[in-house]
């Protein structure tokens, strides 16, 4: 599958079959963060990967956004690798280059066949607490994983018109 049909066909999966993920596609989807392009490659992101049943659980317990996946991953900015705009104090880079790392997984992952969902309906300070993330650290994003399950599809929102005209603009 080229590039365009990959982004073209993959949707947020919300319901993932039982089959676990295998180490080497694991690693393959870490292959993927590492590479990701950064501000001044400072790299800011932390992945804490959850695979036991014990920590999957514990997110389950926590957000309600996991549809099923046996494996997740935690994505966190640690806030002193961030790369700040000498210009402006507002413009920090950690949740941007955050962003980069997640699609660089979420898209690996599809090419290997794994789906995802990015997941930002969380409270912060509860998954900070479940799972020790301390306090330099910006929760990004959580990445639910797994294989789709047979009858999962694409919500309708997935086949919907794009909004070019709203979004870009020709100068």
């Amino acid at each position: 599958m080229n590039f365009t049909e990959l982004i073209k066909s993959r949707y947020s999966v919300r319901k993932f079959s039982d089959k676990k993920i295998g180490d080497a596609d694991l690693k393959i989807l870490l292959e993927a963060a590492k590479v990701a392009p950064t501000a001044c490659n400072n790299q800011p992101q932390k992945l804490y990967v959850l695979r036991s049943a014990e920590a999957i659980a514990k997110l389950n317990n926590s957000c309600k956004f996991v549809f099923g996946a046996s494996t997740a991953i935690i994505f966190t900015s640690v806030k002193e690798r961030e790369w700040k705009n000498p210009f402006t104090s507002e413009y920090h880079t950690g949740e941007i280059d955050c962003s980069i790392v997640c699609t660089h997984v979420m898209l690996q992952a599809w090419e290997l066949g794994i789906g995802s969902c990015w997941v930002g309906y969380y409270d912060p300070e509860k998954i900070r607490s479940v799972f020790a993330i301390p306090e330099n650290e910006q929760i990004v994003a959580i990445l639910p994983l797994g294989y789709p399950a047979d009858d999962s599809k694409p919500s309708a929102r997935h086949t919907e018109f794009r909004k070019e005209e709203e979004t870009v603009k020709y100068l």
